[in-house]
């Protein structure tokens, strides 16, 4: 079962403030922190997403064919992720659209301050 994605940050405090703005338009909020991580969730929950320093205290780096997938409740929260995302520096990876994925799948994708990939997307459940 998988509980929780870490994605590592060379900067604590921009990342913290990319990702309380653009994950904060899929209902999550930062609900833990010290001085190395930040962990990010549903409240009441455990946090399932977590930003932090490398233990190694080498660099972050994003991963070549990794990524982040987020559900959005619809395609305008889609449109609204993508949207905080770039204006907080964020980088374009695909904007908001259809994809021949299946069905009515809306998905858009970006690149996070340390070039973590992050594919946000809508699917209905009842498809």
């Amino acid at each position: 079962m998988l509980a929780a994605i870490c994605l590592g940050t060379n900067s604590l405090i921009k990342a913290g403030v990319f990702y309380d703005c653009v994950l904060a338009t899929l209902g999550m909020a930062r609900l833990i922190e010290n001085d190395i991580e930040i962990g990010y969730g549903i409240l009441n929950q455990d946090p399932t997403f977590w930003v932090l320093l490398p233990y190694n205290k080498k660099p972050a780096s994003s991963g070549n064919g990794s990524q982040v997938m987020l559900r959005a409740l619809s395609p305008e929260v889609v449109n609204n992720f993508y949207t905080a995302a770039l204006k907080l520096g964020g980088q374009d990876e695909g904007a908001p659209g259809l994809r021949d994925y299946a069905d009515h799948y809306y998905g858009a994708y970006v690149r996070d301050l340390d070039g973590n990939k992050l594919h946000v997307f809508h699917l209905p459940r009842n498809i």
